[in-house]
C-alpha cells in the first residue's frame, strides 16, 4: 500500500455472526492454504531484495507470477500477447558522466565539491572570470550569506525560489551561468535534487562547497580560468504489469487486481525505518498478501461453473510509487474499459486479526448491487467482520479504476507496525485468515454471475498524504505519474479549498504562497508552512493558460 496515501475510513459498521476460522480444515481449504504459504514464502524471500519496482527482483516476481497464471490455464493479455505491459517509471533528473567544473585546470568533484542545481541547462563555458568584476558574456558570482542571515527568522522563507530569481535577473544583464557559495554559518541545505521538475533556468546554477571555495577561489580579486559542462538527463527504469485473462466469451468483464511491487532496500525514500541503514523490505503483507490471492482466484475462478463474465487479473508494478501500474493500465488498457463491470482490488489482505476477523471493505458505494450483495451474504454462516467504507478512492489501485467510472471493491486487513518497514515478513501472516477473504471475494464474484455491466455511482474523495507533517489540506489527489514542472491535479474533493477555489482535474498547481510546488514533496512542504483559516495565492495551469486563484485552508 503506497505510503503517499494514508488511509482515513469514515466506516459503517456491519457485523457477520459467528466465530471460526477454528473450524476443521476441508481439504481444498487447506491446500488453498499451503498454496499462500508457498507463494507469500516466496515473494517475501530476501533473494527478491523487496521488489522493487524496475528493479532486477521485480522481474524475479513477475516471472514467478506469470508462470503462475500460466499453470492456472490463463490467456496472456499484455502488450504483443505476452504477459507483460511495460511502462515508464521516472525517476527524475541524472546528471550525465561527461558533466564538469575546471578552476585554472583543477577539476572539482562533482556533487562533493560542486553540483548544478535542478533545472540548470545543459551547456558548456570557457571563460577567465574575476569574482569581483561581473561582465556580460562570463559566469557571476553569488555569495548566500546575507540572504541566509537576513531570512534566519522568516518561517516562510525559501531558498530555492530566492536562488532562482537570482539567476534571472543576472542572465538579464547578460551573466552566462551564476556560481554560489555559503561563506554563512547557517546552513543552506542545498543539494543536486533529481525529483525536483522546476522548469529550466536561462543560465545553469552552479553551487560550490565552502571547502572548495577556500581552496580554489578564496581571492576574489584574481582572474580565474573557467571550464564548465552541464549534461541533465531523464533518469527512468521500467515497470511492468502482469496480465492474465479468462475468455469466456461473455460481454462483461471483472477485474481483479493487485500490486506486486514494495519498497526494495528503501531506496525511493518511502520506507519508515529511519535509522538510515540499508535492509530488504520484504513487504509481506504489502503485498505478497494481495498477490498471493490474485493467483488463487485466478486457480478458483478458470474452473468456476460462473462463466458469466470474463475474468481478468492484473498484477501492478509501481503502486508505492504512486499507482503508477494501474494508472498506466487505465490509460492502456488491454481490454475493453467500457465492458468491464467491476473492479476487486486486494492490498494488505495478510493480517486478519483472529479476534476481531475484521476486513474492510471500501468502494461499497461506487455501486447500489455492493449493498443488496452483502447485504444477502448476511443470511450465510460467515467468519469475517466487515467494515464498510463507501469511498471509491484510496491509497491503492482501485483508484485508477474508479477514475474511469468502473465500480470498485477494495479489500484490506489494516495497517500495522510493520508496514513499510523491513520486519513485515512472511512469519506473520495469518494464511487461514486471508483464505477465508478469498472465499468471500469468491461469492461476490459469483453473485454478479448474471447481473451484467453493474451501474457506477460517484462518491466522495478520500484525502491524501505524506510523511511530511502539515495541518491543512487542498483538497486534490495529485498525479504521482505527472512528469512535468508542478503538481498535476488527478482528483478534486467537494467543499474542500480546492474546489472552492475553481480548482479543476488536469490543473497543474506551480506555486502555492510564496512557495513553489514544481514537485510532490515541493508542494507537501509548501503545505506545512500553512494553518487552518490562513489565505493564499494559487498559481497554476490549465493547459496553456496560466491562471491564478486564492485558497482558504
Amino acid at each position: 500500500m503506497s505510503k503517499t496515501r494514508t488511509l482515513r475510513l469514515s466506516l459503517v459498521f456491519f457485523l457477520f455472526s459467528t466465530p471460526l476460522l477454528a473450524q476443521k480444515l476441508k481439504k481444498a481449504d487447506k491446500a488453498g492454504i499451503d498454496a499462500l504459504r508457498a507463494h507469500i514464502g516466496y515473494l517475501a524471500d530476501d533473494k527478491l531484495e523487496g521488489r522493487r519496482a524496475g528493479s532486477a527482483s521485480e522481474q524475479l516476481a513477475r516471472e514467478y507470477i506469470s508462470k503462475q497464471f500460466e499453470q492456472a490455464g490463463l490467456q496472456p493479455k499484455g502488450n504483443a500477447n505476452g504477459w507483460y505491459q511495460a511502462f515508464d517509471i521516472n525517476d527524475g533528473k541524472q546528471l550525465g558522466s561527461s558533466t564538469f567544473f575546471f578552476i585554472n585546470n583543477h577539476e572539482l568533484k562533482v556533487n562533493e565539491e560542486f553540483f548544478p542545481l535542478a533545472g540548470s541547462p545543459n551547456g558548456s563555458l570557457e571563460e577567465a572570470v574575476s569574482i569581483a568584476l561581473p561582465e556580460q558574456g562570463v559566469p557571476w558570482f553569488f555569495d548566500l550569506r546575507e540572504l541566509l542571515e537576513s531570512n534566519k527568522d522568516n518561517p516562510h522563507f525559501d531558498l530555492i525560489p530566492e536562488i532562482r530569481t537570482r539567476a534571472e535577473k543576472v542572465a538579464a544583464k547578460g551573466a552566462s551561468a551564476l556560481i554560489i557559495y555559503n561563506t554563512s554559518s547557517i546552513v543552506d541545505g542545498l543539494k543536486y535534487d533529481g525529483k525536483d521538475r522546476s522548469e529550466a533556468t536561462k543560465i545553469p546554477i552552479i553551487y560550490v562547497s565552502e571547502k572548495a571555495r577556500k581552496s580554489y577561489l578564496k581571492d576574489e580579486s584574481a582572474t580565474y580560468d573557467i571550464k564548465l559542462r552541464v549534461t541533465i538527463a531523464d533518469k527512468k527504469r521500467t515497470g511492468h504489469n502482469v496480465v492474465g485473462f479468462i475468455d469466456n466469451g461473455a460481454p462483461t468483464t471483472i477485474v481483479l487486481g493487485a500490486h506486486y511491487d514494495h519498497l526494495g532496500y528503501g531506496e525511493d525514500n518511502n520506507s519508515m525505518l529511519r535509522t538510515g541503514e540499508k535492509l530488504i523490505h520484504n513487504g509481506a503483507d504489502d503485498n505478497a498478501s494481495g498477490t498471493a490471492a490474485l493467483i488463487e482466484l485466478a486457480k478458483l475462478l478458470k474452473v468456476s461453473k460462473n462463466k458469466g463474465n470474463n475474468y481478468l487479473f492484473l498484477a501492478f508494478s509501481a503502486e508505492e510509487l504512486g499507482l503508477n501500474g494501474s494508472k498506466y493500465y487505465t490509460e492502456h488498457p488491454t481490454v475493453d474499459l467500457g465492458q468491464v463491470s467491476f473492479m476487486i482490488n486486494m492490498d494488505m489482505v495478510g493480517r486478519l486479526n483472529d479476534s476481531s476477523k475484521t476486513v474492510t471493505v471500501g468502494g461499497y458505494g461506487t455501486s447500489p448491487f455492493w449493498g443488496t450483495t452483502f447485504t444477502k451474504l448476511t443470511g450465510k454462516k460467515q467468519p469475517l467482520t466487515l467494515k464498510y467504507d463507501s469511498s471509491g478512492t484510496g491509497p491503492s489501485d482501485h483508484t485508477s479504476f474508479y477514475r474511469k467510472d468502473i465500480p470498485v471493491l477494495f479489500f484490506f486487513t489494516g495497517l500495522h507496525t510493520d508496514y513499510h518497514r523491513p520486519s513485515d515478513d512472511a512469519d506473520k501472516i495469518n494464511y487461514a485468515g486471508e483464505w477465508q477473504i478469498i472465499k468471500l471475494i469468491d461469492e461476490i464474484v459469483a453473485a454478479a454471475n448474471a447481473q451484467g455491466k453493474l451501474a457506477f455511482t460517484k462518491t466522495r474523495e478520500v484525502q491524501t498524504n505524506t510523511s511530511t507533517r502539515f495541518s491543512v489540506t487542498m483538497g486534490i489527489m495529485p498525479d504521482y505519474t505527472f512528469t512535468g514542472a508542478g503538481v498535476r491535479v488527478d482528483g478534486v474533493s467537494d467543499n474542500r479549498p480546492a474546489q472552492k477555489a475553481g480548482i479543476k482535474i488536469g490543473d497543474v498547481i506551480l506555486q502555492l504562497g510564496d512557495f513553489s510546488t514544481s514537485s510532490m514533496e515541493g508542494y507537501m512542504q509548501a503545505l506545512s508552512k500553512f494553518k487552518k483559516g490562513d489565505k493564499a495565492r494559487v498559481k497554476y495551469k490549465r493547459g496553456e493558460e496560466s491562471l491564478e486563484t486564492e485558497v482558504v485552508f
